[in-house]
Formats: structure tokens, sequence, C-alpha cells
């Protein structure tokens, strides 16, 4: 549904524009139909650059893009008919209503019933009683749920979300996320910005971690297990240190640790081997009171993947 190939921006900067700065550098990307795919990075890593040249309100210095199947650089203008588009800051007419501000934008792009798909997001994004309000009063959450409504009035195949719930109250990112949600479940591509990890990690099917370049890209339980591996934890009653060495030899453990109370053991595949350490530790005497999975959140692995690329590793 998008696919890059070498996608490269320079911009060039300072009084006499002799310098250049390269905002995006070779990026090489697919994203599938139907997927919610997080674009994760810091600020300045060109996140937003990408969206705009995937968009064609910036045109690439180099390499190649296709949104659903168009040419970015020749199908411009059907590449901006069928995408739909949230900045991070988008502007509305304030003084004018809800209402009328779909409206016009309902009308630039020949929207078949103007005012059965006007009412249709009004009522779905919960701005019904408010519609003909002057946007103006809205706080930022109103805003942006109208936001996000008029970048679905066309009904777009492909939609990119820049930042879509930043500095928004628990509650209006909570309706925005629900509406995601909701998107996803009807089949929509949908290409998400953001500096809230825990949103992607619940959000997305595929992430990639971008700085200026490609760092890394897969589903985030398997970003986990590449950087971290798998490990679980067997709460005990009372911890032997000889039984860190029984189970670190046992089959298919990678590491074994003793903390507290704690046994900590790295494995290849724990479904299949804790029968085994459970077994081993049961005959040795120990007492297990409960095991879980020591889980990394996708806040750690973006950390550790931006630490390894300014360390060069």
């Amino acid at each position: 549904m998008i696919i890059t190939q070498g996608l490269t921006k320079v911009f060039r900067i300072g009084k006499k524009q002799k310098q250049e700065f390269t905002a995006v550098d070779g990026l090489n990307l697919r994203v599938n139909e139907g997927e919610v795919f997080g674009f994760l990075g810091p600020n300045g890593a060109g996140k937003t650059t990408t969206v705009r040249m995937l968009t064609c309100l910036i045109q690439p210095s180099a390499g190649q893009a296709s949104v659903n199947g168009l040419v970015v650089g020749r199908d411009d203008t059907q590449i901006r008919r069928c995408v739909g588009l949230l900045t991070e800051s988008p502007g509305m007419y304030e003084r004018l209503s809800a209402e009328k501000n779909l409206s016009i934008y309902a009308e630039l792009y020949d929207v078949p019933d103007v005012k059965a798909a006007v009412n249709k997001y009004l009522v779905m994004l919960d701005l019904w009683e408010r519609r003909f309000d002057p946007v103006g009063s809205f706080s930022k959450g109103m805003r942006q749920k109208l936001a996000v409504a008029r970048a679905l009035l066309h009904e777009p195949k492909v939609l990119f979300l820049d930042e879509p719930t930043t500095g928004l109250d628990p509650e209006a990112a909570k309706t925005v996320r629900d509406f995601i949600y909701e998107l996803k479940n009807e089949g929509r591509t949908i290409f998400m910005t953001t500096h809230n990890l825990d949103e992607a990690e619940r959000l997305c099917d595929r992430v990639a971690i971008f700085k200026q370049s490609l760092l890394a890209v897969d589903t985030p339980e398997a970003l986990r297990q590449r950087l971290f591996g798998r490990k679980v934890v067997f709460h005990l009653a009372g911890l032997n240190p000889e039984w860190v060495s029984l189970v670190a030899g046992l089959p298919g453990v990678t590491a074994a640790e003793g903390v507290d109370n704690k046994l900590v053991v790295s494995l290849n595949e724990p479904e299949r081997q804790n029968p085994d350490i459970v077994r081993a530790l049961v005959q040795a005497g120990a007492d297990i009171q409960f095991i879980g999975e020591l889980r990394h959140s996708l806040e750690q692995v973006y950390l550790e993947m931006l630490h390894s690329e300014r360390e060069g590793r």
C-alpha cells in the first residue's frame, strides 16, 4: 500500500542556502494494506518530513515512493484525493461552526453527499451537540477530533496521522485512540507518527524506529525479542544459590540469575521449556510461588535502539 525506495529529502539551509541538511536519508519501507504502522523517532528525526513527502506536500530530493499504487511525483493529485492527513497542528476556520468547517472540506473533495458525510463524523466523534458552535470556542481535544473527522470525510483508503493525541487530555486522547481502533477494524491503512510509545504498542501492527534513516522495523514483540530475548521470572519462597547453576545447565536456557527470592531465566522458547524448569526446581526442593514473563516495554526498545545508534553500534 505504501512503498518507499531510497526516499531522501535534503533541505538547503543558512542565509545563502549553501548548506545542506538531510532530513530523510535513503528510506526503504513497505506498509501493508490494512495495517496500522507506527513511525517512531525523536524530534527532528524526519518523521513529519516523510509524511509530507508521502502526501505530496513536498517533493523528494531522491528515491521513489508510491501510495495505493500511485507514484509520488507523478500522480500527486490522485494521491491527495485518496489519502487523509491529520497534521500535528491542524488549522481551522475559527469563526465558522464545526459543521461549516467540515462542509467546506467535503465540497473541496467532491464528496457526493456532503450533509450525510458531515453528520456521520460529527456523530462518530461525539461533536454532534456542538456542531453549530464556532470552532474558536472548542477545546484542543475537540479541535483534534474535528480534524480527524475532516481527514476522513472523503473516505480515504490511506490515513496519515501526525502525532494524533499530542497535548490532549486523557479523555480526548482515549476518544481518538478508540476511533483509530474502529478504523483499523474497517481495514483502513494507517500511517501514524507518535511520541506516545504505549499508544503505539497498543495500536500498531508494526513499528519503525527512525532517525533520518531506518534503524529497525518489525512488530513490537519481535523487536523486544531481538534486543532483549525472552526472560521468565520464577518467584520462590527462598532461593538456594545451587538452583541457579542447576537451571543454567538445562537445555534451551541461555542464562540464569538469582535476584532476591527470584530466579530470572533467559529462554529461547518459554512455552516449551518452562515445564522442564519447574520439574527440576521442584525435585531440587524449591517452593515455586508463581511464574511470570519479564516483558520490556516498547519504550525500552526504542531507547536502546537510539542509544545504539548514537554509540555507532
